[in-house]
């Protein structure tokens, strides 16, 4: 496990300060980001490393001619050099298939 922090190709974020063993870590491990980028809060903080994201957003109904907001809930993995909890604002990235449910790895938390 290489301890250096990399460069995630992604601008507005930050990388963290602590340092990680996690081979998952988009920053410390061997995980690679790609494709979508997406920001939410973070609601579940669940079995080891992993929790649930919800993002909100709104679908247009053509029938009716108006917005009507949805939501998502997307798997992620946390490495835990990030120090989140359940209700931050995070941003996540698209990485390869890590489990059966989990494709994408949080990259950041909003506002630092």
């Amino acid at each position: 496990m290489s301890q250096i922090m990399k460069n995630i190709g992604i601008p507005s974020v930050k990388g963290p300060t602590a340092k990680c063993d996690d081979r998952y870590c988009p920053y410390h491990g061997e995980i690679r980001v790609r494709g979508i980028i997406l920001e939410g809060k973070l609601i579940k903080y669940r079995a080891n490393k992993m929790g649930v994201f919800e993002r909100t957003y709104l679908y247009y109904n053509h029938k009716f001619k108006r917005y009507e907001r949805r939501r998502s809930r997307i798997h992620v993995h946390i490495p835990p050099c990030l120090n989140l909890k359940e209700g931050d604002n995070v941003i996540i990235a698209e990485s390869r298939p890590i489990s059966k449910s989990v494709s994408f790895v949080v990259v950041g938390k909003v506002g630092e």
